[in-house]
């Protein structure tokens, strides 16, 4: 089993960074995949950065401005986001992938432990 926690979420003007921070506490060595996703009101969760298979992988709308990254460990994963704009206000979750469950690197159901979010609010 997997508990993942969030911080680093807050409110920033457009053009500002953040830095997201998910520690991942108990069999932290099992897991394979990590991932960010958000949720703005309204709208369904989205994949925003994965890393998994010695790569990371981004959306289309966060390409160049966010940045995934993870310890050797698998316990601390983090997301950079820089250049941020009003429509990245969202929650952001972290995502681990236990066991090799397959799929896209966006898809939810791939993922199988999720934190609680943490909020990021862009005003413009």
């Amino acid at each position: 089993q997997v508990q993942l926690v969030e911080s680093g979420g807050g409110s920033v003007q457009a053009g500002g960074s953040l830095r997201l921070s998910c520690t991942a506490f108990g069999d932290a060595y099992s897991i394979d995949w990590m991932a960010w996703f958000r949720q703005a009101p309204g709208k369904e969760r989205e994949g925003v950065a994965a890393i998994g298979a010695g790569s990371t992988f981004y959306a289309d709308a966060v390409k160049g401005r966010f940045t995934i990254s993870r310890d050797d460990t698998k316990i601390m994963l983090w997301l950079q986001m820089d250049s941020l704009e009003p429509e990245d206000t969202a929650l952001y979750y972290c995502a681990a992938n236990f066991g090799g469950r397959g799929g896209k690197w966006f898809s939810r159901t791939k993922y199988n432990f999720w934190g609680q979010g943490t909020q990021v609010t862009v005003s413009s």
